[in-house]
């Protein structure tokens, strides 16, 4: 039985797993924007640079091995944002370490 279900979720596409976290970029909004994407999305990834942030809204759905904090990025219009609700790695966690 566990053959089969195992065969079944690899079957399925990635976004399925994903759970359908909505990817920004940071450069084409105004913190305000991305403030009130991450709250009306609930699961969205922000792309800064070559790498990005993932923030969760409410913060308590971040997942295992993660933290929840404030981060800092320049928007469109080149103001810095400070936003909460930023799921980063967290060193710390039991599910962290080998």
């Amino acid at each position: 039985m566990r053959s089969v279900v195992f065969a079944v979720a690899l079957s399925l596409p990635l976004p399925a797993f994903a759970a359908g976290a909505m990817e920004v970029k940071a450069g084409d909004h105004s913190c305000g924007e991305l403030a009130q994407i991450i709250r009306q999305n609930k699961k969205v990834f922000v792309r800064v640079g070559f790498g990005g942030r993932s923030f969760r809204y409410p913060p308590a759905q971040c997942s295992m091995g993660e933290k929840r904090t404030t981060t800092s990025f320049r928007d469109a219009e080149g103001k810095q944002c400070i936003l909460d609700y930023a799921c980063v790695f967290d060193p710390a966690s039991p599910y962290n370490f080998p």
